[in-house]
C-alpha cells in the first residue's frame, strides 16, 4: 500500500487472493505465492491463510497494488455516463478509509492493463489523487472457473464479519451469484448469508469497531434494529464502553426504538384544534345539504364532503361549482 491511502475496513475478495508479484514482473499464476493472502491493512504485508491447494493458486486470479496509470477503460462498458455526484461522494470515503472492494481486471501487456469491473471505483480513486488502487488481476477467461474458487476460499480464510460481508456482496454484484447460490456453496444458510451483508448498511464508525473486532457480528447485528445512524453510534460506544453482552444490546435496541416520550406519540396521533372548526363543517353541511367533516392535521387538513348516489354528487358539485357542473354536462354530451 502506499502512505497515501489508508487501509480499508475489509478485505473482501482481496484476502480469498493470493499476492501477485509487484508490478514490472511477470503475474502469471504459477508465480503466486503459496499461501499469502493480500491484507487490507496500510502496512501491506501479508496474512498466512490454510489453503489445500499447493500453488496458492485461485483459478488463475492474484491480488495486486496496480498503478492507476496503467489501468484502461473496457471499451465494451455498456455505462457511459457516470454520477458526478456518487463519484466524489466515493472519493471522499477512499480518502478517509481506503477502498474496500477491488477493482478487477486483466492484463492486456507486460504492464498493462483492462477494467473488467469497478470503473466506478477507479475513477473515484483518480479523484482522490492516488497513486495505486488495489486490483483482482485474472489470467483465465473462465469466470464460473474464479466464482466458483472463491467461493471455496472462504470457507478456509478467517475473515472478519465486515470482511466476508465485503465479499459476499462483490461476489453478488460481480458475479452474478445469488444469495441462495451463495449459501449453498458455503453451507449457510441464506439469512445468515443476507444478515452478513446488511452489517455493510452500518455507519463507518460503527462498522471500524466490528472489523477491528471489538463489536461482533452479533451486537452488530442488534444494531440494525436501529434506523438512526447517530443512535447506532451512540449504542455501539456504550457497548464496548459497558462491554455489554448481545442480549444486553438487544434489550437496548427495543428500548432504543422506543424511547419517544408518550405524550410526543399522543401529540402526533391527536389532530390540532382550531377555533370554529366545528361550526364551518356544520355550515358546510347545511348548506349541501349532506355531512361534512373538517380535519385538520400537523402540517395539512382536509374536507370529506360524504354524498349517496352519482345524482347527489351531481348536486352537491353544482352548488360548489356551477360552472363546473355545466362543463361536465357539455362533456358528458
Amino acid at each position: 500500500m502506499t502512505e497515501q491511502r489508508k487501509g480499508g475496513l475489509g478485505r473482501g475478495l482481496a484476502a480469498l487472493i493470493p499476492s501477485g508479484p509487484p508490478p514490472g514482473t511477470p503475474a502469471t499464476p504459477s508465480s503466486s505465492p503459496a499461501r499469502g493472502v493480500a491484507n487490507g491493512s496500510s502496512n501491506g504485508t501479508s496474512i498466512p491463510a490454510p489453503s489445500p491447494d499447493p500453488t496458492g493458486e485461485v483459478a488463475g486470479a492474484v491480488y495486486q497494488e496496480l498503478p492507476v496509470t496503467a489501468i484502461r477503460t473496457n471499451p465494451k462498458q455498456p455505462r457511459q455516463v457516470f454520477d458526478e455526484e456518487a463519484l466524489r461522494e466515493l472519493e471522499h470515503s477512499i480518502r478517509e478509509f481506503g477502498l474496500m472492494q477491488p477493482i478487477v481486471v486483466r492484463a492486456t501487456g507486460t504492464d498493462t492493463y483492462e477494467l473488467v469491473m469497478g470503473e466506478r471505483r477507479w475513477r473515484a480513486t483518480q479523484l482522490a489523487g492516488l497513486k495505486t488502487i488495489p486490483a483482482i488481476v485474472r489470467h483465465t477467461a473462465d469466470d464460473v472457473m474464479l466464482r466458483d474458487a472463491l467461493l471455496e476460499n472462504i470457507h478456509r480464510v478467517q475473515l472478519n464479519p465486515l470482511e466476508e460481508a465485503s465479499a459476499y456482496q462483490q461476489l453478488l454484484e460481480e458475479f452474478g451469484v445469488t444469495h441462495e447460490e451463495l449459501a449453498d456453496r458455503i453451507g449457510r444458510s441464506r439469512p445468515v448469508v443476507t444478515n452478513t451483508i446488511r452489517l455493510l448498511k452500518l455507519p463507518l464508525p460503527v462498522q471500524r469497531r466490528v472489523a477491528a473486532g471489538v463489536l461482533s457480528a452479533g451486537h452488530a447485528r442488534a444494531l440494525l434494529g436501529i434506523e438512526d445512524p447517530g443512535v447506532q453510534e451512540e449504542l455501539a460506544t456504550r457497548i464496548v464502553a459497558e462491554g455489554m453482552s448481545v442480549r444486553a444490546t438487544e434489550e437496548a435496541v427495543t428500548l432504543a426504538k422506543g424511547a419517544e416520550p408518550a405524550k410526543a406519540k399522543a401529540a402526533r396521533r391527536k389532530p390540532m384544534q382550531a377555533p370554529g372548526l366545528q361550526e364551518l363543517a356544520e355550515r358546510l353541511s347545511d348548506n349541501f345539504d349532506t355531512r361534512v367533516k373538517v380535519e385538520l392535521g400537523q402540517r395539512k387538513g382536509r374536507i370529506v364532503v360524504e354524498f349517496g348516489s352519482v345524482d347527489d354528487l351531481e348536486r352537491i358539485i353544482q352548488l360548489m361549482s356551477p360552472e363546473a357542473a355545466h362543463r361536465a354536462q357539455k362533456t358528458d354530451i
